[in-house]
């Protein structure tokens, strides 16, 4: 019962804070499930499920906010959400998994902890070319360890001044709810899902932390405290993720 109750309030923080960036918190789930003790298999699957439900809520807080814009959206897409089906039919030794996994979740340590300024320069156009690259090549990762891709993505879109902070978080969390779902999809065409014990109440937890994340992240402001807290803890996930 005790460990029950730290993985759902984990559970619960991580899908508070990623929402508030517009992610679904995969990443973040994982290496919850990962410090506990979970096995992998069941790990990509849950972890998607609790993404679909965290980055569908705070999308619709970023949109009813006026921040998303679909032709951002659109060449990220067009081409990540086959390639996330691809991913998700593909089936990794545990040993490659945790390292890519480890990798990706440091990726996410990286996107809490710095925050991207908006200096008023003028965001630029998305090439055609490089928005279906960087989406194919996101979605493809996304599929194979059991994440949305917003951790990669937005980084990127930011870094690339192809969209402002708010913008970027609402197509993010589509980004992440579309590529939750076909690499969910990918792994029920490849012999089925394998879920968690009480992934219910995960889901609840989940849901209730990114409704208050994505209104604090659409309408209000961000955390810096308890992201340097959760970027602690990941730390501790992704190096025992490496060494395990």
């Amino acid at each position: 019962m005790g460990s029950l109750l730290l993985l759902l309030f984990l559970l619960g923080i991580v899908a508070f804070l990623y929402s508030s960036v517009g992610h679904g918190g995969a990443s973040g789930y994982l290496a919850v499930m990962a410090l506990l003790g979970i096995a992998p298999a069941m790990m990509k699957s849950s972890a998607l499920v609790m993404n679909l439900a965290v980055s569908f809520i705070s999308f619709i807080g970023f949109y009813r906010a006026g921040h998303f814009k679909l032709k951002l959206f659109l060449p990220f897409a067009v081409a990540s959400i086959p390639m996330a089906f691809v991913g998700g039919t593909m089936t990794l030794a545990d040993s490659i998994y945790k390292k890519i996994l480890a990798v990706c979740i440091l990726i996410s340590i990286v996107r809490l902890l710095y925050q991207f300024k908006n200096q008023g320069q003028p965001t630029r156009p998305i090439p055609l070319w490089a928005g279906l690259l960087s989406g194919a090549l996101i979605g493809l990762l996304s599929g194979m360890i059991g994440i949305g891709g917003g951790i990669i993505l937005s980084p990127l879109m930011l870094l690339m001044r192809w969209s402002s902070l708010k913008e970027t978080a609402a197509v993010s969390a589509l980004f992440i709810f579309v590529n939750s779902l076909s690499g969910l999809y990918g792994q029920m065409q490849k012999g089925g899902i394998h879920l968690t014990e009480n992934l219910q109440w995960a889901v609840l937890v989940t849901i209730i932390g990114g409704l208050i994340g994505s209104y604090y992240g659409s309408q209000k402001f961000n955390v810096p405290t308890l992201r340097k807290l959760l970027a602690a803890g990941l730390i501790i996930a992704s190096v025992k993720l490496i060494f395990t």
